[in-house]
């Protein structure tokens, strides 16, 4: 073969090539992304998103979020909407933990832990125990020691059931022995209303939800590793013996599969804005208790959650 032969065929291999390639993917994003919120406007998770929207706006200026909500059964609708939508990096949401793993794990849903590619966490807001400020109870103990002593007289609330909420009833159950009245809530606004009006005498509710009310909530206690900047006098349950972690997670994903130079800029656009200073400010103005977590971490704490959640849900 001469040289002027082989000259010709390697351009036809390299031009079949780029064909069969297909055209040049254009700089991601090149146009809109959809973001689904799985409850309704106004509530915790939509205010979070839109504070997120703020600063996406200063870092990918030239392209916005269109957001679309997807609320009810515990945000299972618009998790499903989420793992089923298209796989090309324009649809992305938020999600709640540990609503999700739980609906994956004790109902018919149509996504698994493994439904998704996670861009990160967001928010870590402690779940509290609350009474009304005009209660005779006056810390956590007194409260366990008086369902104790009056089984089932105690009505407690929760935001479920399959929720957070409903996770940590469970585990304060299983270890202290907790013989209470749960009554459960569509959501955080009929939680606390109950509270007020008077229909239950108790309830484990978010700290973010909780401090809405604080006028007329008195918080007994927290259940985190550590005292709450928001709420510093407020004790943990683990400072008066009780060995109980809870809390709500946010978080963003997309749908599992979605290019990965996608994924990558979306991991790294979200860090920029959860570490900006601004932002950190806003999110301490609207009380949401801001904790970033990548993605891969996330994903590992999701599947830790897993194994507990379905030994809690067998047993309840």
């Amino acid at each position: 073969m001469n040289s002027r032969f082989l000259t010709i065929l390697s351009l036809f291999l390299a031009t079949a090539l780029l064909l069969a390639a297909g055209p040049a993917r254009a700089a991601y994003p090149e146009k809109p992304v959809t973001m689904i919120i799985a409850f309704t406007a106004g509530g915790s998770s939509d205010v979070q998103a839109r504070i997120m929207e703020k600063y996406w706006n200063k870092y990918v200026p030239q392209q916005k979020w269109v957001f679309v909500y997807k609320p009810g059964a515990g945000g299972a609708i618009g998790f499903g909407e989420i793992a089923m939508s298209k796989k090309d990096g324009y649809t992305i949401g938020g999600i709640n933990v540990p609503h999700l793993p739980i609906q994956a794990a004790t109902q018919k849903a149509q996504f698994t832990v493994d439904s998704f590619d996670y861009i990160c966490q967001v928010v870590n807001d402690p779940q509290c125990v609350v009474v009304r400020k005009d209660s005779k109870i006056k810390s956590a103990k007194e409260l366990f020691d008086y369902a104790k002593a009056n089984p089932g007289k105690l009505k407690v609330g929760l935001v479920g059931p399959n929720s957070g909420h409903h996770l940590m009833y469970l585990d304060i159950k299983k270890k202290l022995g907790f013989p209470v009245t749960e009554i459960f809530y569509k959501g955080a606004a009929d939680q606390n209303a109950a509270l007020l009006g008077g229909e239950i005498d108790a309830m484990l509710g978010n700290l973010n939800d909780v401090m809405r009310s604080l006028e007329e909530m008195r918080v007994l206690s927290i259940a985190a590793e550590k005292r709450n900047d928001f709420l510093p006098d407020v004790p943990t349950l683990k400072e008066q013996g009780f060995n109980i972690l809870s809390d709500i997670r946010r978080a963003f994903v997309a749908p599992k599969g979605i290019p990965t130079a996608d994924l990558s800029f979306l991991r790294e656009t979200f860090k920029k804005i959860c570490l900006d200073p601004d932002y950190l400010s806003d999110m301490k103005k609207a009380g949401q208790p801001a904790e970033y977590l990548d993605g891969a971490a996330l994903y590992k704490y999701m599947q830790s959650l897993s194994a507990t959640i379905k030994e809690a849900f067998a047993k309840k």
